[in-house]
């Protein structure tokens, strides 16, 4: 058997060389952002699930219970009114994305002063939350608010509607703000994702006789499909993370009628300073979380967001 020439062996070893230095090179560009993750959120992720499976507090040590506050959680009514409230303001993020899809149509055609219109629309999403939750909370008002001064303007009432202080009205005046809040950034991304479409297959599709309602859904919603995923997602992590937007609107209330999970796990950890009982809700909260954008993947072909490698 013959061995390899000494010329041979030479550009396998440099190749070699030249591949651990490259990969050594990525993980140390890599290792400072992957410390931090794994000190601020893997760590803090494993230490509350280890929590939520004790009975602990500042002033106790902690003591192993098992399932004990998991079957806590089903007999708390709370909890499942504040998931219910997270349900339905991550099921309003679809009112949302729809709303910006005919608004990213209506700026994307060659309509005058379409530039105003988006700059108008975005204006919303760069305003602080807690500034958009006084706004809102001023417009609520049922003395001084504008939507009130309108409504009583119009004569489609005679006395004020209580917004904020009613158990019907508090949450979707608060989902309201909330889309409003988020409507110009779902747009940009929607306008991203239209202008990104060939307009060739727009040409090709009217010569083939296709109409405009054709064209939207063989083309324009397929091929957005990415982008629709993306402000879902977001919308998603926006809406249940809304704790600033409820807290300083309605405060959960009247009641618990606007109460979300997570401002209902602050309340249990800082307020009734039940830690190990607000770990095991965060724990389900979490859980949650991966579920539904797990069906919101799977809804939108199983592959959303994925680069195409041709």
């Amino acid at each position: 058997m013959a061995l390899p020439a000494a010329s041979d062996r030479r550009p396998t070893s440099f190749l070699r060389r030249t591949q651990t230095r490259q990969t050594m090179l990525v993980w140390c560009f890599l290792a400072p952002s992957l410390l931090i993750f794994l000190l601020y959120r893997i760590l803090p992720l494993a230490w509350n699930v280890v929590l939520s499976f004790q009975a602990w507090s500042p002033l106790r040590p902690a003591v192993f219970i098992g399932l004990d506050n998991y079957e806590e959680m089903l007999t708390d009514d709370v909890f499942w009114q504040s998931l219910w409230n997270t349900v339905f303001i991550i099921l309003s993020a679809p009112v949302g994305i729809a709303l910006a899809l005919g608004l990213a149509l209506l700026v994307n055609s060659n309509i005058s002063g379409r530039n105003v219109y988006r700059t108008l629309i975005f204006l919303s999403y760069p305003l602080m939350t807690v500034a958009v939750a006084i706004i809102w909370r001023w417009m609520y008002d049922e003395r001084v608010g504008l939507l009130n001064y309108v409504a009583r303007l119009l004569h489609l009432t005679d006395t004020p509607i209580p917004f904020l202080n009613s158990f019907v009205w508090a949450l979707p005046s608060v989902v309201v703000a909330n889309i409003w809040q988020m409507l110009g950034f779902y747009m940009i991304i929607l306008l991203t994702g239209l202008q990104n479409i060939p307009s060739s297959l727009f040409e090709a599709a009217e010569i083939d006789g296709a109409t405009a309602s054709d064209r939207f859904w063989r083309i324009t919603l397929p091929l957005l499909r990415p982008s629709i995923f993306l402000c879902f997602v977001i919308g998603m992590l926006n809406s249940v993370t809304s704790f600033d937007l409820v807290y300083v609107m309605t405060g959960g209330g009247p009641g618990r009628a606007t109460e979300i999970l997570v401002t209902y796990i602050y309340k249990l950890g800082f307020v009734q300073t039940r830690f190990d009982y607000a770990a095991a809700v965060t724990v389900v909260f979490f859980v949650f979380l991966i579920a539904v954008a797990w069906a919101a993947n799977r809804l939108s072909g199983g592959n959303a967001g994925a680069r195409d490698m041709e």
